[in-house]
């Protein structure tokens, strides 16, 4: 099995249909920490179809999303992940993509 890396994927995007649905999209891939931010455990091809599926979702002229490779997920992940303030549990769901 291909290691996964953990990702934050981060969006603004301009028209609320296209914010649902990238929000849509984005469950398929991971899981909501923040409203418009996600967290996502993906293998290489995972993070390619996340990308290539956004990518026809948006407008790139106003829209924008930021992904930020954590490395991988070797059970430290949330280590280099810092809150403040009210922290909700983490979810126990998993998502993996192949």
């Amino acid at each position: 099995m291909t290691s996964l890396n953990c990702y934050i994927v981060s969006y603004d995007i301009r028209e609320p249909k296209r914010l649902y649905r990238v929000h849509k999209a984005m469950l398929g891939f991971g899981e909501p920490v923040h409203y418009s931010v996600f967290r996502c455990d993906l293998t290489p091809r995972g993070k390619v179809e996340m990308a290539a599926s956004l990518h026809d979702l948006i407008d790139p002229d106003e829209d924008r999303i930021m992904i930020i490779d954590l490395g991988p997920n070797d059970g430290r992940v949330m280590e280099r992940i810092e809150f403040m303030g009210v922290h909700r549990e983490h979810l126990d769901r998993k998502f993996i993509i192949e």
